[in-house]
């Protein structure tokens, strides 16, 4: 197998690529946009297999309309650092809040797909001072998850994480098989929207040295620690939620997690509070920010424009 350097991620483009550190361990951070204290900052996470590059067709257009945008690789990603440990949400979520300070704001908006979704349903938990609201594409709340674990997942997507719990086995098939195309496929749901060199730049980051456990231990956190002491502390701190505004984006086609279950039950509605917003994109799937950018873009200005004016 050959192993990719992470330096053929930064990728040109309307942005600057810059590295900060954080909570112990150094992030790569694409920015765009003003680039002063008074500007507000807008934070994007991605999911797995992805790396910031899945923002690419939000950067410009956010920054155009007046924010600071930064693209973060999470922990474990692209040219981030990847430690051996720390891809529990906690702590993800702690670099999050420690890349807004190195970036020399005091809040953000911040803005995750998938499992970078899950992050920033945390944020507002465990790092509400930093948090000033939250947009979540294709990641219903995990208090949800947690309390309807049987419809939250699809029968495919079940397999499939299943398989991320073994040892190996996933981590090969990320950096040598299929497994790339298959998630991005099976997950998604707009036709012909993963194209091959789209593909090709999300295997080359699967490539680089250590990424692919990285992002496997991620899922594998979201299983394992459900029954575990670690898992039931991070539920209860959901549970304190801080009520901030909060826009949730829901793909009809998602692969992953089916749409007639996504949307906040009304017990967790009570505590996210009334300032919320969901809205369904019935032709996309997962990946949202790709499958269907102009949509996304829309609906992010749009909110963006009431919860944090530029």
């Amino acid at each position: 197998m050959t192993t990719v350097d992470s330096a053929t991620l930064l990728v040109e483009g309307p942005w600057r690529h810059r590295f900060v550190a954080a909570n112990g361990a150094r992030f790569h951070v694409t920015v765009s946009g003003p680039d002063d204290r008074d500007t507000p900052l807008v934070v994007l996470l991605h999911g797995v297999p992805q790396f910031w590059w899945a923002w690419r067709h939000q950067i410009p257009v956010l920054a155009d309309a007046g924010y600071q945008v930064a693209a973060m690789d999470v922990r474990g990603t692209g040219s981030s650092d990847k430690p051996p440990q720390g891809y529990d949400v906690p702590t993800l979520a702690a670099d999050v809040a420690g890349v807004v300070r190195s970036l020399g704001a005091s809040r953000a908006v911040v803005i995750g797909n998938g499992t970078g979704g899950e992050i920033a349903w945390a944020m507002a938990a465990l790092q509400p001072d930093v948090t000033r609201a939250v947009a979540v594409l294709a990641a219903p709340h995990p208090l949800d998850l947690h309390r309807h674990p049987r419809t939250s997942l699809r029968a495919r997507a079940v397999r499939r994480l299943a398989f991320a719990q073994l040892p190996s086995f996933p981590e090969r098939a990320l950096q040598q098989g299929d497994l790339v195309r298959t998630l991005l496929t099976e997950w998604g749901g707009a036709p012909g929207w993963l194209d091959a060199p789209t593909e090709h730049r999300y295997r080359e980051a699967a490539r680089v040295p250590f990424a692919a456990h990285s992002q496997m231990e991620q899922l594998r956190w979201l299983v394992r620690s459900v029954p575990r002491t670690d898992g039931r502390r991070y539920l209860a701190a959901l549970g304190r939620t801080r009520p901030l505004p909060v826009l949730q984006v829901h793909g009809g086609r998602d692969g992953l997690r089916p749409s007639a279950h996504a949307a906040l039950s009304p017990s967790t509605a009570a505590l996210v509070g009334r300032d919320y917003r969901y809205e369904l994109v019935r032709t996309a799937g997962h990946w949202l920010p790709e499958e269907a950018p102009a949509v996304v873009n829309d609906l992010l200005l749009d909110w963006l424009r009431e919860v944090a004016p530029a």
